[in-house]
Formats: C-alpha cells, structure tokens, sequence
C-alpha cells in the first residue's frame, strides 16, 4: 500500500523502534541476565571495566541489542564495527581514539563487534592490544560456535555467553508490546489470535523476523486494520530457517540426520534432509555420508544399501537439485529401515589397531608371488592349494602364520545372520576341522 494508509514508511523499521532502552527491556535471555549477572554488572554506570563478551547465539535473539543497552546504561562511548566491512585499519584507528578519550578524561569505550567469525585471525590478533590493558570492553557477536572461528587468546581473554532463541512467550510479549507502543504501531492494527499465533511460528525464535513480519502486514491493512493469519501469509511464505553451511547448524543436522537414519527412524531423517534442502545445503555432501552410512551403520547386514547409496549420489549429479531431492529421500528411507550392524568397521578398524601396533607377520610362503624368475627356489607358492580345484571352494589351508586373531563378527540382523552360519562353516574347513 501507499500513501496515508502506509504505517511508518518514512520512519525506521519497527524492529529498530522496539529495541529496548534498559537492560530489564530486554526479551528472553533470562538465564544470563539474572541479579549480579556479568551483563547487568557491565550495564551498571560505572560498572565491571577489562570485562570482554562474547555473545554466541542466532540472529534476532538480542546481540546487538545488548550491546547497545550495556553502552547507553553504563555511560560508555559505543564504537560499532562490521566484520563483514571492517579491517585491521578499522580496529587499530578505534584503539587509537580509544586511547586519545582516555587521555582527555573522556568515557570508556564499549566496542560492539558484529560477525567476528568472519574476522580473520590477523583482524582478530588486532583486537588483542585493547582487550588485554582493558582499553575497550569488547561485545562480540557471532551466530557461528566460536571455538571453531575466534583464536585462542581472545577466547581467554573474554567471558563466552551463549543466547538462546526467543520462546514462543518471549515474542507473544514482544509482538503485543509493539502493537500498543507509542514507539511501535501506537495500537494502529489490531492482531488477532490467529495472526499472532502465524507470527510467532514464522519467527522461529527471531525476534527481528517476528517485528518485520507484524511490520509488514501492518502496512498491508493499513491504519484501523485487522491483520489476520491471511494477511499474514501474504507477507512471508515460510518460516526462517537458521541453517549456516559453515557453522554449528551444519554439523548439528547433519549428525541429528545420521544418528536418525541409524536409529531407524525414517521419519526423523526425512525430517533433517528437508530441513538440508531447504536450507540450499550440497545435496553431493549429504550423498557422501549416506554412502559413507550405508557401510558403516549397516554393511554386509544389507548390501543393497551401498548400491542404493552410490545411485543416489550419481542421480544427484545427473539431475541436480531440486528434483534430487528425491532420490535423496529413496536413500534414507531405504537406509533407514534397513537393519543395522558395524560389523565392516569394526572388522577394518581393529585391524588397522594391530597393525599400527606392530601386529602383523610375513607372508607365508606358499602365498607369495611365484610369477617371477627364481621365486620357485625360494619356494614361494609352493603347496598353495587353488580353492576352485576343491569341491565347496574352500580349502583347508592357512593364509596367515601364527594365532591369527578373529576381526570379523556379524551380528543377528538381516543378512549378517546368514553369513554368520556361513562364516563358522569356513572357518572350521579352513582350520581343517
């Protein structure tokens, strides 16, 4: 809409009105904002000085808003900076004025910096001077686990506080008090349960995604409106998904899809490769683990599962995504419900165990290469017994020195039961029982 039944267009977004002004404003977060907590002590005017955060959470649960809220309460000067934009020039000109307002008897410095993940660890080092003689109280932010993407001696040096997405109460509140804010929409619309309950479910926990929503469909009825969960349908066809390729939600899906497909429940893992899909993850390295998966989760149990495995991944390179999607999905159903033994890697990997421990002997000889000119005089292959020559094709004849130990155990799932009746006949022809 435009013109006079457009709410606000002129004005900031209502994301950037609602923020609060005071620590005890602040939605959701209860567990680190709590009596004789280290942000309210950095809140307080003239409070804990050489105290650096770092406040690891996803987006829209309040980094930012802290930070400002922590600067504006205690008095500080408030320097914010972009990892995104800013460089190792940036930082050192900050710690430069820094250093000159503290020399003329100005205010500390409170230095809100945003993505540090994407700070290189030069970038990173630069921060280390004004961390470490407390010339600037540093609030980082990050959406990335920082003990994969912020250097070791920052992280020393800084407390680690860790937010949490918003709870469906937390942005029922915030989108209530927005409605009636003389800084928000002043009680210009009108919400109804539906809408608000539409609301609550696209923001998945973002505060921020919540108030650009409400905005939104504000605008679309316009001043004296009713929004309701129609209107808000028209401004946002599906819920935000937190995904980042390079951070924690990459591994936490992953590893929930894995563990979901091992556990043999096909709806869970149907679950977490949409949520992959949807999220624009490489649908080859989803294939690579579903190949990996099939021999090690189920292996000789149901060996059809790493031919299933493999078509999907070639499928996902003929045909790319969308339409591989469902090749994907072929394979983790069909994993999923296949029945489960380690059997394969437990065999490979207690080998390797002996070998790396020196477990290992000659050849014998009459398993050596006798192909060659002067291998009969040594007496390589000599008495080597050809199995097709035996009726049964297995014969009675050793094929390693010594007490040779047992690696591979099948278990009573699937095939494995099968080949386990087999495997004791073999054993006992080639023991020569």
């Amino acid at each position: 809409m435009t013109g006079e039944n457009t709410l606000f267009s002129a004005t900031a977004p209502l994301a950037v009105r609602m923020r609060p002004r005071s620590i005890d404003e602040v939605v959701g977060q209860s567990h680190l904002l709590g009596v004789n907590s280290p942000l309210r002590k950095l809140a307080e005017t003239g409070g804990a000085t050489g105290v650096s955060v770092i406040l690891w959470g996803p987006p829209g649960t309040g980094k930012t808003t802290i930070a400002q809220v922590i600067a504006q309460s205690s008095g500080r000067h408030f320097v914010e900076l972009s990892a995104v934009s800013a460089g190792v020039k940036d930082v050192r000109e900050v710690m430069e004025s820094t250093l000159s307002r503290i020399s003329d008897g100005g205010s500390p410095t409170l230095l809100f910096l945003d993505e540090i993940h994407r700070f290189t660890k030069a970038q990173q080092d630069a921060l280390l001077p004004g961390v470490e003689n407390g010339w600037v109280t540093l609030v980082a932010a990050t959406t990335e686990n920082p003990s994969f993407s912020v250097i070791t001696p920052l992280l020393s040096r800084s407390l680690l506080l860790t937010l949490r997405s918003l709870a469906n109460d937390d942005i029922v509140a915030l989108v209530k008090r927005a409605v009636v804010a003389p800084e928000g929409l002043a009680k210009s619309v009108t919400v109804d349960d539906d809408a608000l309950a539409s609301i609550v479910r696209l923001s998945s926990g973002d505060a921020r995604r919540a108030l650009t929503t409400l905005e939104a469909s504000a605008n679309v009825v316009g001043v004296g409106g009713i929004i309701t969960s129609n209107t808000v349908a028209t401004t946002s066809d599906r819920a935000l998904l937190r995904y980042d390729r390079a951070g924690d939600e990459h591994y936490d899906v992953i590893s929930a899809f894995i563990k979901s497909v091992r556990g043999s429940d096909a709806d869970s893992a149907i679950h977490y490769l949409a949520r992959m899909v949807e999220a624009g993850e490489d649908a080859r390295f989803i294939a690579r683990r579903l190949i990996i998966l099939a021999s090690e989760d189920i292996g000789v149990a149901d060996p059809s599962c790493l031919t299933i495995a493999v078509a999907a991944a070639e499928a996902v390179q003929l045909i790319g995504m969308p339409e591989g999607r469902i090749p994907l999905a072929e394979a983790t159903i069909h994993l999923a419900l296949a029945p489960k033994s380690n059997s394969v890697i437990r065999a490979i990997d207690s080998a390797i165990r002996d070998i790396r421990s020196g477990v290992f002997e000659p050849v014998p000889k009459h398993l050596r290469d006798a192909h060659y000119p002067g291998a009969a005089t040594l007496g390589h292959g000599q008495g080597y017994i050809f199995p097709h020559d035996i009726a049964g094709g297995v014969a009675a004849q050793r094929y390693r020195d010594g007490d040779a130990p047992v690696y591979f155990s099948p278990g009573g799932h699937g095939r494995e039961q099968e080949l386990a009746e087999r495997l004791a006949r073999i054993r006992a022809i080639l023991r020569g029982d």
